[in-house]
């Protein structure tokens, strides 16, 4: 069995083995992905456009929850704070101890045409994803993985500044492993996004940036963590607020 290689890029980490990518395709819309709204523990695939108006004034009442204040310094801030990449055994989250790690559960989540190494109804070697970030469709193999990243929507360094830096280190491993905070999505995407927030970094794709906006939220209201200001107003802004 090949070793997963991991890639540290700001809390953001690559899926599978370190090599490169296959390219994306035409644009996604595959009709699975769920509105965040009806997928509040992030156990459904995707992420649905927001576009009726009473859905996205129920995000601009989820992401008004929010509380905020200053973003701290990055010291101390080390990967390792929150357990080793992808473990299985993270307490507090939804498919936790179910014999397969957070990564390959997510791509089961959200890929289709699954193919799986022989042997394994867990370990994935090939999918096609609905990539939300960017509205492309990517054909993924495990021996070129690298177009594929699993996103961290609130990145663990952003989490280090704005607090979880004083949490139990189980809550730590809750946030890194919890579905609900983690999406495949375009390499590309996730390496530009690094440890931004909201105010800093929105998905390419214009039509799913309230969605983004309500996931993030989400996330900080699950783990009673603040965002900045500028932050919660770029939020609230696509949402129409």
């Amino acid at each position: 069995m090949l070793a997963a290689v991991v890639l540290l890029v700001s809390g953001c980490e690559r899926l599978g083995e370190d090599d490169s990518s296959t390219g994306s395709g035409p644009t996604a819309s595959d009709g699975r992905a769920v509105s965040p709204l009806k997928n509040p523990d992030g156990t459904k695939p995707g992420l649905a456009p927001l576009t009726t108006d009473a859905d996205k004034a129920a995000a601009r009442k989820l992401i008004e929850e929010l509380s905020t204040k200053g973003r701290g310094p990055k010291t101390g801030y080390d990967r390792d704070e929150f357990g080793y990449a992808w473990m299985d055994t993270a307490d507090g989250v939804p498919l936790a101890r179910n014999g397969c790690d957070t990564r390959n559960d997510l791509i089961r989540r959200d890929g289709q045409n699954l193919r799986f190494r022989a042997g394994s109804d867990c370990v994935v070697i090939a999918m096609t994803l609905d990539d939300p970030y960017t509205g492309t469709i990517i054909e993924w193999r495990k021996q070129k993985a690298t177009e594929v990243q699993i996103d961290h929507v609130v990145p663990l360094s952003y989490s280090w500044q704005m607090g979880s830096s004083r949490w139990p280190e189980a809550k730590r491993k809750q946030l890194a492993n919890d579905v609900l905070n983690l999406i495949p999505v375009q390499g590309r995407a996730n390496s530009a996004k690094g440890d931004s927030g909201p105010a800093s970094w929105l998905p390419p794709s214009k039509p799913i940036r309230c969605a983004y906006a309500v996931r993030f939220a989400q996330v900080a209201i699950k783990y009673e963590m603040p965002v900045t200001a500028a932050d919660k107003q770029m939020m609230l802004r696509q949402c129409g607020g």
